[in-house]
């Protein structure tokens, strides 16, 4: 399989059109947290990947086999070990694809810097996405709290078993 290609998923370079669309998706109670400021207010802070710089560096666009924006992924580097951040598109959300998501970004990730771990937060409450993490192969290592936008909040720390 090329490099860059999961089933069913594909990489692309993050750009500014995705990040402008990714910015617009709504995600319904509890989980509206996940919801991102303006693509203008963004850009205007240089936050995460309305920065080219970090978009270049460590965000990719997820697409679907259509190369339709699904989802994207943040490779985000600390030493030895690879964060990931992601995001699926609200609509994709509770329909079966979220196992395969994380495994295609792993998948990715591994690709990225093969030598690294992988890990990522989840917040406490996201039973959802703490279920998925679990069927792609994480368990939890570590909760903790730390500030959010919102305030503080409970996170557990997920490790991909290797």
């Amino acid at each position: 399989m090329p490099a860059g290609k999961s089933p069913g998923f594909f990489f692309a370079p993050m750009t500014e059109e995705h990040g402008r669309s990714i910015c617009s998706w709504t995600y319904p109670a509890p989980y509206d947290v996940y919801n991102l400021p303006s693509w203008e207010h963004m850009v205007r802070h240089a936050e995460e990947f309305a920065d080219p710089y970090i978009r270049g560096q460590q965000y990719s666009a997820v697409l679907d086999e259509h190369g339709e924006l699904c989802g994207f992924a943040q490779f985000f580097p600390i030493v030895g070990v690879t964060r990931l951040g992601l995001g699926l598109r609200p609509d994709w959300c509770g329909q079966g694809q979220g196992t395969a998501f994380v495994r295609a970004i792993v998948q990715e990730a591994r690709r990225r810097s093969p030598e690294n771990e992988i890990d990522l937060e989840v917040f406490v409450w996201n039973h959802r996405a703490i279920r998925t993490y679990e069927k792609a192969g994480f368990a939890i290592d570590d909760t903790y709290e730390r500030m959010t936008p919102i305030g503080m909040a409970a996170f557990h720390c997920m490790v991909l078993k290797r």
